[in-house]
């Protein structure tokens, strides 16, 4: 058995690309420790610890693995059961991932940060969940010196938020159609592509799981975002993932 010193998650709270990574280590049943950033002042530590400032890392024994599909398939070679690379599907799961990550992903992002950006103190609350008061405080009180930046760094342009709205709603229509025969993206059966999409998917659905559900109330704004995906039927595919292949 391991212990959770054995294995650490250095993530952010709420965010798509780490929630695949704690989604893998739930699936996984991997005992875990987490330890949670601020985005901004991450950067830091996590180059320090990984030679790269995204989140999220996973050290494992003292080995680095940076990136959530270095992570997941990392884990998929530590704990193949149960299997998220079924080798008959590993190609069009890898194809599947490779899209998601590079694309739909960042995408998603995007259109989130488009309407967050709006709302400081919704946003750094969120981000600053499980810090003490004058953390908390201190990152809400500089959120407006460091507004251009996260508004770069997640590609909120008006070019690419319009583009980023493109690519989301035509990716929802191709996952509809995909999983239309058999619930699943690739296969019959559920792998780390399901996982993959539903993950990257997540902040358009605001799954019912502790790790991604936002706090409340949600700015309207935000609210208003939800409600545009709300009733697609790729959105309720989402949730099923979560509630039917997502522990805890």
């Amino acid at each position: 058995m391991n212990t959770k010193k054995d294995i650490v998650l250095h993530q952010f709270p709420f965010s798509h690309f780490n929630d695949k990574a704690r989604w893998t280590l739930d699936f996984k049943d991997i005992d875990h420790e987490r330890v949670t950033y601020l985005p901004g002042p991450h950067a830091g530590p996590i180059k320090k610890l990984s030679g790269q400032t995204q989140t999220p890392v996973l050290e494992i024994h003292g080995e680095i693995i940076a990136g959530s599909t270095g992570i997941l398939k990392r884990l998929e070679t530590m704990c193949p059961d149960p299997a998220l690379f079924p080798p008959k599907h590993a190609e069009a799961i890898d194809e599947t991932i490779q899209r998601f990550d590079g694309e739909v992903g960042p995408a998603t992002r995007t259109v989130l940060f488009s309407v967050m950006l709006l709302h400081g103190g919704y946003l750094t609350g969120m981000f600053s969940t499980g810090k003490g008061f004058l953390t908390r405080k201190l990152y809400r009180a500089t959120f407006p010196l460091v507004k251009g930046l996260m508004a770069k760094a997640n590609g909120v342009t008006e070019a690419n938020v319009e583009k980023s709205f493109d690519i989301t709603r035509q990716t929802l229509d191709e996952v509809a159609t995909r999983v239309h025969a058999t619930g699943y993206l690739v296969g019959d059966s559920f792998t780390a592509a399901d996982l993959t999409a539903a993950a990257l998917l997540a902040p358009l659905a605001n799954p019912e799981h502790p790790d991604m559900r936002r706090p409340t109330p949600v700015p309207t704004d935000l609210g208003r975002l939800l409600d545009e995906f709300r009733d697609h039927s790729s959105i309720a595919w989402v949730n099923t993932m979560y509630r039917e292949h997502r522990p805890g």
